[in-house]
């Protein structure tokens, strides 16, 4: 039986599954782990994860989703695993470099929703991916947008405030809106809590935690109404741990939406990713799996 390995590297957590080549969104979980330190930890659980998936004669792909930019096989930018940058995980993982995809973590996302999530009828898709700093795909005409270095739709960049003197690790809409910023608006509670804690406090109605998730929906929102006025996408799906508040983050969300857009774009769909904090593990054994060209949906 041929088969992929699938593993998904996030700013705080790594997460690896094993699927069939021929069934890549059956995925059999392996585990998960804290985010390695350094290279040569992630190289050592790489290959244990693939002794522990299956014979080494019948791996055909490996696929990796990396929180940031990402060329080729080589990580260029990671602001929260800063040790992978300029590192080319081909050469990392010899002697599979031949077999390795690895894509920005939202890419990947978006891929998996649109081969087997909320996105399969649809050509034309804006995907958030809200975890601990936050990162976007647009699929249109059927293909996911990479742009010139392939490093297109880094929204945690988006600004929605001109007073913002800026920063260099930590785009504007990452820090008010990801998983991040609601820790630090749970850390400044009492008792103090953690992102998850504060949307279960606003699911109870506990006021802060529902201010908190509010101010989180409302920058969310002042930036889509601009993505949205550009792309004209049909749907917006959000991704990523944050996203288990959708039912809350959405009316925050829809409400400056409504006050940003003409009035034929207001009304876009908006739901959380049918793959929820699956989708970049499906995403990377689809990669794997496909290969060359796994952003053209249309082949």
């Amino acid at each position: 039986m041929k088969y992929v390995l699938a593993i998904d590297l996030g700013g705080s957590k790594l997460r690896a599954a094993a699927a069939e080549a021929d069934h890549p969104g059956q995925l059999t979980p392996l585990g998960e782990w804290p985010a390695p330190l350094g290279l040569h930890e992630l190289a050592k659980m790489v290959r244990g994860l693939k002794a522990k998936a299956g014979p080494s004669g019948d791996l055909v792909g490996i696929g990796m989703t990396v929180p940031g930019l990402v060329e080729g096989t080589t990580c260029l930018w990671v602001p929260n695993l800063p040790y992978l940058d300029g590192a080319d995980l081909a050469e990392l993982l010899r002697p599979c470099e031949n077999r390795l995809v690895a894509a920005n973590d939202a890419q990947l996302a978006l891929l998996a929703e649109v081969t087997f999530g909320a996105a399969q009828t649809s050509e034309n898709v804006l995907l958030l991916a809200i975890g601990t700093g936050i990162g976007s795909a647009v699929l249109a005409a059927g293909r996911i947008i990479r742009g010139a270095h392939h490093h297109a739709c880094s929204f945690g960049w988006a600004c929605a405030d001109l007073n913002d003197p800026g920063a260099s690790s930590l785009g504007w809409l990452e820090g008010a809106a990801s998983g991040l910023a609601l820790d630090a608006a749970g850390a400044a509670m009492a008792p103090p809590r953690d992102g998850a804690g504060v949307i279960s406090g606003a699911r109870r109605g506990d006021a802060a935690c529902l201010a908190a998730v509010k101010r989180s929906g409302q920058a969310l929102g002042a930036a889509l109404a601009g993505a949205i006025a550009l792309l004209d996408p049909s749907s917006v799906l959000l991704s990523g741990g944050v996203s288990e508040g959708a039912d809350i983050l959405i009316p925050a969300i829809r409400d400056v939406l409504r006050r940003h857009l003409p009035s034929r774009l207001r009304e876009v769909r908006i739901e959380r990713g049918a793959l929820g904090t699956r989708a970049g593990l499906v995403g990377a054994a689809i990669a794997a799996a496909k290969r060359g060209d796994w952003w053209d949906l249309k082949r």
